[in-house]
């Protein structure tokens, strides 16, 4: 007499446990991670403090979650999501494989980045399987809309680190664009909707670096 047991239906939500189901889901989660892996070689204005060599997009990404998790006690909202928070700082750049790095300060071409990189997202998430695909894009729009307290840090971190390379690199990617104070001061200002402590400490560094000479008033 057999005691193999009859297996029941498989799950509804994509995550089947049949060899071919789970050989399906992991070959579309491998295409994924080798596709982002362009991800280094999205090159950003901002330089590195050392090397003085263009930042890319991974590496940005890196560092923003290093800020996220050394940082998080100082986010407006005592009791944040930091996981969630990472989690969207690490995906939210992909987007920039097919959409390019749209410098802070070019108006021209930030007036259609969110269209540009909507349909990057459509694409890049679209390779993972439907449930991934639907979960890091619920993230990617959390993050640009910046309504929730962890999209607010999210982003707060994200325009954070950038002035800080800034202000370790003698004003580079400032100098080099003939970026004044206003605008930086116009374009960063929402750091305080994710943390005020970030945001005033923002404010020191630029004062800093306009008496230094290294942006302009």
């Amino acid at each position: 007499m057999s005691t193999q047991r009859a297996q029941g239906p498989k799950p509804a939500d994509g995550r089947g446990h049949g060899h071919d189901d789970a050989g399906g889901r992991l070959a579309r989660q491998i295409r994924f991670i080798v596709e982002v892996d362009k991800l280094k070689e999205i090159f950003r204005q901002t330089v590195l403090i050392n090397s003085r060599r263009a930042e890319n997009d991974a590496e940005h990404s890196w560092h923003l979650c290093l800020l996220v998790i050394t940082l998080a006690e100082h986010a407006n909202r005592p009791q944040l999501d930091v996981l969630r928070v990472l989690k969207m700082v690490i995906i939210h750049d992909l987007v920039e494989i097919d959409a390019g790095d749209t410098f802070a300060y070019d108006t021209q071409a930030m007036a259609h980045q969110h269209e540009r990189e909507a349909v990057a997202a459509d694409r890049i998430f679209g390779l993972l399987p439907p449930d991934q695909q639907h979960d890091f894009r619920a993230l990617w729009d959390e993050f640009e809309a910046r309504q929730t307290p962890e999209s607010k840090f999210a982003a707060a971190v994200d325009r954070f680190q950038p002035m800080l390379l800034n202000c370790r690199t003698e004003g580079a990617a400032w100098r080099r664009h003939g970026i004044t104070r206003d605008r930086v001061l116009a374009r960063n200002s929402y750091i305080a909707e994710g943390s005020a402590a970030l945001w005033e400490f923002a404010e020191k560094m630029i004062a800093e670096a306009v008496a230094a000479g290294n942006l302009k008033e």
